[in-house]
């Protein structure tokens, strides 16, 4: 009897232990798989203005990092513009950067699982991860937390427009600006003397009113990039 009794429970242990030791693996895998990869910008990565239709620009610019547009290849207003980059204008450079936004662009658009955000971003802490609205707009501040990973990643898609009011702002909290991004499906608008922070990837146009700066990129996929004395700062990435 005493043999009998002992057996079971021996296997009940034994059993026990796989199921845990089990349970423990697939939630560590479940964990790395629903990390967000960051958007693989290839060769668009050196860009601060990349555009479809040209770019124009008024009042004291300055670009720290590289300029092209193509298939429209006017760029106007650069006897006013600083740039510590290249200037591509339209050449293979350029068009090779305009291939890869185009998958960069596609990437983040198909990223997922999406969680929903309201119109109005201004007011709201966010921690990493895919956010999908309509018409995305900013009044305020926006801040992004990373917690205690240095390599979160964030990715915003918009159906429609992104508004930013004046004087808004991108706040980060242990968070790499190389690690946001920001799909917008129609056109993006940066208001006077806001502060944005990522890589903004637009369908159209965008537009940077007086005095807007970036931390960050502004890449137009078909439409033209507008700068009003404007900062875009490219920031060091590791990826």
């Amino acid at each position: 009897m005493k043999q009998f009794t002992y057996e079971p429970k021996g296997r009940h242990r034994r059993s026990s232990l796989v199921v845990a030791t089990l349970a423990v693996f697939v939630a560590i895998s479940g964990s790395a798989l629903a990390a967000t990869a960051p958007v693989p910008l290839g060769t668009a990565k050196s860009f601060v203005v990349l555009a479809g239709a040209g770019v124009t620009n008024t009042g004291k610019t300055t670009l720290q990092g590289d300029l092209g547009t193509f298939p429209i290849t006017a760029i106007t207003g650069l006897s006013t513009l600083t740039q510590s980059g290249t200037n591509h204008a339209g050449d293979a450079v350029t068009q090779g950067a305009k291939k890869d936004l185009t998958t960069a662009y596609t990437t983040a658009a198909g990223a997922g699982p999406t969680k929903a955000i309201p119109v109005e971003l201004g007011g709201t802490t966010l921690q990493p991860g895919v956010y999908s609205g309509g018409a995305l707009g900013l009044t305020g501040t926006l801040t992004l937390d990373g917690g205690n990973n240095p390599d979160a990643v964030f990715i915003f898609k918009a159906a429609s427009t992104l508004i930013t009011a004046s004087a808004s702002q991108v706040k980060l909290v242990n968070v790499n600006p190389c690690n946001v991004y920001w799909q917008v499906t129609s056109s993006a608008t940066l208001g006077t003397g806001s502060h944005f922070v990522g890589t903004i990837m637009a369908l159209t146009d965008i537009h940077l009113t007086t005095g807007a700066t970036v931390s960050g990129r502004v890449l137009a996929r078909n439409g033209a990039v507008t700068l009003q004395a404007n900062t875009i700062s490219l920031p060091v990435c590791s990826q």
